[in-house]
């Protein structure tokens, strides 16, 4: 009975040891989990749950389950033409194969420092066999754009102006950029095709790598700047040239309606002075058949207020004319 109790007491210790050091683990939502005994792999969890190990001779490897992103340091690479570029990209991958994956990387860090060999490499082999501006863009659609002028594109708005001026809208046929063939994405993608055919081996599958920036290396710097002002200032003339013709076009309208106001107004002061003219006369006429000869006195009498002032001599005192100052004289 005594040997009884003590074997159970021995049995609760050994128990109550074993798990003290920790029979059980957990692998949580979002973790993978690899059990290694010796540096063999026993098994590998990929569930969430409460699992069981055999305490001290088997390890617990723990490795995130989600997507995982990756991003490298600029390099400054050359392209085709041999312009050098600073290139910064950032991919994102998730561990494929847990065994293969514990096997030949063993930890994230390692994983890192592997991809950056892998990338760093595709993403410069596709950069040096394509062209500058197929890094830059992604379309051609800057080539398809119509860059009208945008005064006689609102002037063309307005119904009121349209019936007076024929406008047309001019378009910067004489601005081409250079064509692309395959464009920044397609370039991305290529990178990732370089790059899968490494990474299977390390238990990682790549999802995308994605070109984060570029920009221009010193050298190239100055001579991109010389080219942008150079198509600025190209866009600048065409806007000159389309503004001198407006301001022509407008000039020249107002000219035209400025001769048919004073031909107008000249026409209107004729007539109004015909008007006036024939309702003096027709004034002079009635007062004159009134009394003839007062008329014909008092119009006398205009005329030399008109005349003896500017006169310097006489030449004859015979004239008709003078007859009404030759009887006041006399009297």
């Amino acid at each position: 009975m005594k040997n009884a109790k003590i074997l159970i007491i021995i049995f609760v210790v050994l128990f109550f040891i074993f798990f003290l050091l920790g029979p059980f683990y957990i692998v949580k939502e979002g973790e993978l989990a690899v059990v290694v005994r010796f540096g063999k792999i026993m098994k590998t969890n990929k569930e969430a749950g409460l699992n069981f190990k055999m305490p001290i001779i088997d390890q617990v490897t723990k490795y995130p389950k989600k997507i995982l992103s990756w991003d490298g340091d600029a390099q400054r690479l050359p392209t085709e033409e041999n312009q050098f570029i600073w290139v910064n990209t950032t991919a994102r991958w998730k561990i494929s194969d847990l065994k293969l994956f514990y096997e030949s990387v063993g930890t994230i860090s390692q994983a890192q420092s592997r991809l950056d060999d892998v990338i760093d490499s595709s993403v410069r082999k596709i950069i040096a066999r394509n062209l500058l501006r197929e890094s830059i863009r992604n379309s051609n659609v800057i080539n398809e754009i119509q860059r009208k002028n945008v005064f006689r594109t609102q002037a063309s708005s307005d119904a009121s102006e349209t019936k007076d001026i024929s406008i047309v809208s001019s378009t910067f046929t004489d601005i081409k950029y250079d064509t692309i063939r395959k464009g920044r994405l397609e370039l991305s993608d290529e990178m990732l095709n370089e790059a899968v055919k490494v990474t299977p081996k390390y238990g990682i599958i790549l999802i995308d790598i994605i070109i984060r920036q570029i920009k221009y290396s010193d050298d190239l710097t100055m001579s991109v700047y010389s080219r942008m002002i150079k198509e600025r200032n190209q866009i600048a003339q065409a806007f000159r040239s389309d503004g001198e013709g407006e301001r022509a076009k407008w000039l020249g309208k107002m000219g035209k309606e400025l001769l048919m106001i004073r031909s107008d107004a000249e026409r209107r002061a004729k007539e109004i002075k015909a008007k006036a003219d024939g309702l003096s006369l027709e004034i002079r006429n009635r007062a004159y058949n009134k009394d003839p000869g007062f008329a014909e006195y008092w119009m006398a009498l205009v005329e030399y207020q008109k005349l003896l002032p500017k006169m310097r001599k006489i030449l004859s005192t015979d004239f008709e004319f003078f007859k009404y100052l030759y009887k006041i004289y006399a009297k």
